[in-house]
């Protein structure tokens, strides 16, 4: 009996934002489904748009399986996780540990496909991924501050100016065109 994919499967259980009241929960399996639907635009928009050469769906793939650690190490809040470098460094490892844990739970032929996927964290693939990671941070604190929730007006300054910072044409064109439409209602996004 394998248990890579029950592993997975608890996703669903493990919140994001837990040093903030929040008005809608989120867990990393939503999170990760958001990650992959932007992280292939922003792909998509780098080929058709920007001269990329980019595989728009193994970049998706890879943004579904981002947060899997997560299902043995929790989610960590990001201002403890970065609070310094020997906390970054030492959670770095501890995600890399988990990993490798959750595939030591697949037959050996699978666990090295799936670490193609699971512990890439140097490719130009992953760097898509971390934008659009960023990016649906971004919308999160969108969504909530639209709904009345102050809790989330200074998350949203800083993550604007870390998206900023990417300095990346296809994140900016995102931004400036998709990202504005995330701030209606529904009667205003059927017009």
């Amino acid at each position: 009996m394998y248990k890579f994919f029950a592993y997975l499967d608890r996703m669903k259980y493990i919140k994001r934002w837990s040093l903030m009241h929040s008005t809608t929960n989120e867990n990393i399996m939503e999170h990760s489904q958001q990650v992959a639907v932007i992280a292939h635009a922003l792909a998509t928009i780098s080929n058709v748009y920007f001269g990329g050469n980019l595989d728009a769906n193994s970049i998706a793939v890879k943004a579904l399986f981002h947060e899997t650690s997560e299902v043995m190490t929790g989610d960590l809040p990001t201002p403890i996780k970065y609070f310094n470098p020997e906390i970054r460094d030492a959670y770095k490892s501890l995600e890399r540990l988990a990993n490798e844990r959750l595939l030591s739970l697949l037959p050996s032929q699978l666990s090295a496909e799936y670490a193609k996927i699971v512990m890439d964290d140097q490719s130009e693939e992953h760097r898509f991924v971390k934008y659009a990671d960023k990016i649906c941070a971004y919308i999160k604190c969108v969504d909530e501050v639209k709904r009345g929730n102050a809790e989330f007006a200074k998350a949203k300054e800083t993550i604007f100016k870390e998206i900023n910072a990417f300095k990346r044409a296809e994140v900016d064109y995102f931004m400036g065109n998709f990202l504005p439409a995330f701030s209606l209602t529904l009667d205003e996004l059927d017009v």
